[in-house]
């Protein structure tokens, strides 16, 4: 019997779910306090994922192709690293949400390096992550990590976008998922 991909993957869970279960009747200290942390992360998963798949929608409808060519494709200049970076400062949800904007924008027309440097960004310059470290490790710290990481993630996307270009890729078109 050949168990697919998808049934493994709710098996998985299942055990998952009754070790938690297990571990909260037992007291087993390892277990509740992964049980807390997966409680933890559902739940701020469930209040953050919503909303943004709604913006991400709404940005797929209503951003134009043409704008996200001229200042995110083939013609765009200096100043698209300037909005990919700004684009990714301003969303929230990590790589949950920054990998589907991602795909509205390479759908769009936007350039390889584009994509990269906004979802490099995505988990290094989001506003409320760099707020809270500046408040922890100090403003400082903060300015000399973005400013040196910014120009590195920059130099790093274009490069593989030259790399790419010269190996003829392309992303693979979604499959449809068999049922």
């Amino acid at each position: 019997m050949k168990i697919s991909p998808r049934t493994r993957n709710y098996i998985y869970f299942g055990l998952f779910m009754a070790f938690i279960a297990v571990s909260f009747l037992l007291k087993y200290e390892p277990g509740v306090a992964m049980g807390n942390n997966f409680y933890l992360f559902a739940k701020d998963m469930v209040l953050i994922l919503p909303p943004a798949f709604i913006l991400i929608g709404l940005f797929d409808v209503w951003a134009k192709r043409e704008v996200i060519e001229k200042h995110f494709g083939e013609t765009a200049d200096a100043r698209g690293f300037v909005w990919s970076i700004l684009l990714a400062a301003t969303t929230v949800g990590g790589t949950f949400v920054a990998f589907p904007v991602a795909n509205a924008l390479y759908h769009k027309g936007a350039r390889y390096s584009m994509i990269m440097t906004y979802i490099t960004a995505a988990s290094l310059v989001m506003i409320p992550m760099s707020i809270m470290e500046a408040a922890i490790l100090g403003p400082k710290f903060t300015a000399v990590r973005i400013l040196v990481s910014l120009p590195l993630v920059v130099i790093g996307s274009i490069f593989i976008e030259k790399l790419l270009l010269r190996m003829k890729y392309r992303i693979p078109e979604v499959q449809e998922v068999q049922k």
